[in-house]
């Protein structure tokens, strides 16, 4: 990269530090603190392999989302227009509604009122509920109506308590907790690194990054970094800065499950941390795991209303940000005062289905740099496998066991660890990249709006 570049990202070391803390609030929610602690006290002697597994989904990808976002200069759809028109409107507006206001928005909610109100007061009625999310959306509201000072509200303030919290709690449990060497649940116990692999998607972090890239983007345009390289290295060092964050505190969670006594006897995370927190602090523990458990969650609302906010103004620009801001909030706010199980019946699966092609954009977005060769076919081909191979393993797991969906796709390697959609996807990018060096195509597919001349040259510079 150019002297120029470097000297434009040094200028910008504190945006870059506090658009790191940012964004690790706005990954690290509710599903993060569950799922590392029930993984550690699931896996028994098979910890590491597991806690790798789910670090590959849930730390990596996700920092390459972010930086794949910034790569195209604009948001998700810039990326995903790589796949076709259909492709690049259709796979974002899944990704924000499936992860926003349908699902991990409304749990932002919930999980901290289970975890806050009715872990504390014993109270569970449908009015407190409603009650509760009703304020805990207001103050959501009112830290996101602004995009501008998102990074600032986040990165400043909610994440340097809530990593305090979280070190005070990991480090302490070394001391009080025991070793935790036990067998291995029957889930971890064959194939533990693909377990926490697939465990990993469900922080959902890596569709996140994807969402959040356009936060991040902004906040450093609004600090006056412009495009290109300078801009890309700058998120990139804020993503990495974040994930490692994020990777450290869930070897600490997971250690904590791990560690704890009859740690396989729970089935709810969100307990086995409650619990856990009052072995480790005593009756204060209940009340710092309540305040980490709503920190954590505030700061994932506030990310997933500013950035659906923002993709959505994009795309209908006749709608003001502040609108969709209140709209996906009252979107949350009902969703929140229903039955999460349902929720999660119908959204799960979905989510489950967009990972495979998010995997695919993230790392041809990666590759096309370093071929130095603007890839099309290899983007169209790899995209459409991974999606109908998505929406196949989909259709299998709703229908009755040995259905005609299941026999279709079984053959594949890995089918049986829920990554039977990889070696399609290879199959398909190699098919496309051959389609790539053979045939000249007289019209570039535009890639966020530039020519191929310029898309080009964007490639040399980050390559």
């Amino acid at each position: 990269m150019s002297n120029s570049s470097t000297t434009s990202v040094r200028g910008h070391e504190g945006s870059i530090l506090v658009a790191s803390m940012m964004l690790f609030s706005m990954f690290f929610g509710a599903g993060n603190l569950i799922f590392p602690a029930m993984l550690g006290s699931q896996a028994g002697t098979n910890f590491w392999p597991a806690v790798l597994g789910f670090v590959s989904t849930g730390v990596i990808l996700p920092a390459l989302a972010v930086i794949a976002i910034a790569i195209t200069g604009k948001d998700m759809r810039a990326l995903t227009l790589r796949g076709g028109r259909v492709f690049g409107v259709l796979f974002p507006v899944l990704v924000y509604l499936s992860i926003g206001a349908f699902f991990a928005l409304p749990r932002t909610a919930s999980v901290t009122y289970s975890t806050v109100v009715t872990a504390n007061f014993e109270s569970d009625s449908f009015l407190s509920r409603a009650v509760f999310s009703a304020v805990f959306f207001v103050v959501a509201v009112a830290l996101s109506i602004d995009p501008r000072g998102i990074v600032d509200r986040l990165g400043k303030y909610i994440t340097p308590l809530l990593l305090v919290l979280l070190v005070a709690m990991i480090v302490l449990s070394f001391f009080k907790l025991g070793e935790g060497e036990v067998i291995p649940s029957e889930t971890y116990a064959e194939n533990p690194f693909a377990t926490g692999f697939v465990e990993g998607y469900l922080t959902m972090d890596s569709l996140a990054g994807l969402a959040f890239g356009i936060i991040v983007l902004s906040a450093f345009k609004h600090k006056g970094l412009k495009s290109g390289p300078a801009l890309v290295k700058g998120v990139s060092i804020a993503a990495v800065l974040a994930c490692v964050l994020l990777g450290l505190v869930y070897v600490g969670l997971g250690a904590i499950g791990h560690r704890v006594e009859g740690g396989q006897d729970y089935s709810d995370g969100a307990v086995l941390l409650a619990q856990s927190a009052q072995l480790i602090m005593g009756p204060a523990g209940i009340f710092v795991f309540g305040l980490i458990m709503f920190l954590a969650c505030m700061g994932t609302a506030v990310g997933l209303l500013g950035s659906a906010a923002e993709f959505f103004n994009a795309l209908l620009p006749g709608v003001s940000y502040r609108a969709w801001v209140i709209l996906f909030s009252l979107i949350g706010f009902a969703v929140s005062t229903m039955s999460l199980e349902q929720v999660l019946a119908v959204t799960g699966p979905l989510i489950g289905a967009l990972y495979p092609s998010a995997i695919t954009l993230i790392f041809l977005t990666f590759i096309e740099p370093m071929l130095r060769r603007k890839l099309h076919y290899t983007f169209t081909i790899a995209l459409a496998v991974s999606m109908l191979w998505a929406v196949l393993m989909l259709l299998a797991q709703l229908m009755p066991a040995d259905n005609i969906f299941e026999h279709s796709i079984s053959w594949s390697p890995l089918h049986a660890e829920q990554m039977g959609w990889i070696v399609p996807t290879l199959v398909a990018a190699l098919i496309g990249y051959i389609l790539d060096l053979t045939t000249r195509r007289k019209r570039a597919v535009p890639l966020g709006g530039e020519t191929q001349k310029e898309a080009q040259a964007r490639m040399l510079d980050l390559a």
